[in-house]
């Protein structure tokens, strides 16, 4: 799915600020609050939007050691190791992958010495065969969304 430019706006204005109501929404956007509601629920069925909870940082809550774990997982034991890693509340994400390893996963630790535990459980599974580990340093780029939905709008208009 698309999305136009005020689609775009309207995702910037909540990224930017998720606590502002439809009815400030709309009076900032200069549309009506029908149109900002509509959107929205267009925009959440399609998927394009996935939730509007907290966006919360692992390192205030005492987790400031992040790793990405490369693992290698025997043949057909992909929904038993997804299960697994789902059981570890230190896993913040799994992505199955090409390449050298099977899946991805993004760590967090309460320090170097705590990951080495966290590994051990994560690996602590038949169904994981080898895991190559590697701690992150800086995060000068962190996760944003910003940018692409702004090109994606974009993209849209410049298309019609």
């Amino acid at each position: 799915m698309g999305i136009d430019e005020l689609d775009g706006r309207l995702i910037v204005l909540l990224a930017r600020e998720p606590r502002i109501g439809v009815l400030e929404a709309s009076r900032r956007l200069g549309v009506a609050r029908g149109t900002v509601q509509a959107r929205l629920d267009r925009l959440q069925s399609s998927g394009v939007i996935r939730g509007f909870g907290p966006q919360v940082d692992p390192t205030a809550l005492g987790y400031p050691v992040t790793a990405f774990a490369t693992l290698e997982i025997k043949q057909g034991q992909g929904a038993d190791v997804r299960a697994h890693l789902d059981g570890v509340p230190e896993v913040l994400e799994l992505h199955t992958t090409t390449g050298h390893g099977d899946m991805l996963c993004r760590l967090v630790a309460r320090s170097n010495a705590d990951l080495q535990r966290v590994i051990d459980r994560v690996v602590g599974f038949d169904g994981i065969v080898r895991a190559s580990t590697a701690i992150v340093m800086e995060n000068p780029v962190p996760f944003r969304i910003i940018p692409l939905v702004e090109q994606a709008a974009e993209d849209d208009d410049r298309a019609q």
